[in-house]
């Protein structure tokens, strides 16, 4: 998928693990400091919530995809759009995708509100959505919420969630490695050009070209390694996979984000790894590492994967 992919995991995975501390010391805390352990089990604990959270990935149970047209949603079969019953009503309204937006347009006696922060907004019956890459907008009636998302494409991606999902209360958390020391070090970062891209694949075989912040290296138990990293507003984001991926994490990779630190010293720490959204829902397109991603060596650190999937 193209840029709305990408920042769409952002938006909905790491936003919250973005304004976490990150710890740019170029010397690698040693894992059994108490320090270091008890702000890795904080960080660890606000990623599970970024799952649990209403309108997290935990909450989703449906998606479609909508070309340019007119499209009918609610509970009744002969929707377009179908939601669950306990969410809508028959008929919940209309939803219309041109080439520039999308406008929704609920169906008599039906009303929605905005999502501001979380907090339910505005009362609406029509609005125009925003629907853009860096802004992706919720609206809610009840337990259903409908996220909206414009793909390069042409098309818009309407995902639904229930905010009374069970599996937001059956969750049983993440399961991760314990701390190592050896897999938080220093990093050297070589930037690329400005402008730079690099293809990425997502699970559905599209390919998109990212930009591409640069290479960041650095040596895990002796053995140099080197990732590329894209740009996230001047932090890193990180798609690899390892020899943990056919064994004991998730198998088509993990996710790493590495904050730009204050002092230049770059460090990465694996026991910041954690899965895409894909490894917990059936409802997102996630991003797949690129070949030069691929590490040979296990990176016995970070998140595991228990197979739990919608």
């Amino acid at each position: 998928m193209a840029a709305a992919m990408i920042a769409t995991h952002r938006t909905r995975t790491l936003a919250a693990l973005a304004a976490l501390a990150f710890f740019a010391s170029a010397q690698a805390a040693p894992a059994a400091d108490p320090a270091y352990a008890d702000d890795l089990s904080k960080w660890r604990a606000r990623a599970d919530a970024s799952l649990k959270r209403e309108r997290g990935w935990l909450s989703i149970v449906t998606r479609d995809e909508l070309s340019p047209g007119t499209h009918k949603f609610g509970s009744a079969p002969a929707n377009q759009v179908v939601l669950p019953k306990a969410l809508s009503p028959a008929h919940l309204g209309a939803i219309t995708v041109t080439g520039d937006k999308a406008r929704l347009a609920l169906a008599p006696g039906q009303q929605m509100r905005t999502v501001v922060k979380d907090d339910a907004g505005e009362e609406f019956t029509t609005r125009d959505l925003l629907t853009g890459a860096t802004r992706l907008e919720w609206v809610t009636s009840g337990r259903l919420s409908l996220q909206f998302v414009k793909r390069e494409d042409g098309k818009v991606v309407v995902r639904a969630a229930d905010r009374d999902s069970p599996r937001r209360k059956t969750f049983a958390g993440r399961v991760w490695y314990e701390p190592k020391a050896e897999f938080k070090v220093p990093a050297r970062f070589v930037p690329h050009a400005q402008g730079a891209t690099i293809p990425i694949a997502n699970v559905r075989g599209e390919i998109s070209y990212e930009k591409v912040a640069g290479t960041l290296e650095f040596s895990v138990n002796g053995q140099k390694m080197s990732l590329d990293a894209l740009d996230d507003e001047g932090d890193l984001f990180i798609i690899f996979r390892d020899g943990t991926s056919n064994s004991t994490t998730y198998p088509p990779g993990r996710f790493l984000v590495v904050e730009k630190p204050k002092d230049g010293n770059w460090v990465v720490d694996f026991n910041k790894a954690f899965n895409p959204p894909c490894a917990v829902s059936a409802y997102t397109t996630c991003p797949l590492p690129p070949p030069q991603n691929w590490l040979r060596n296990d990176v016995a650190a970070g998140e595991k994967y228990a197979g739990r999937k919608s």
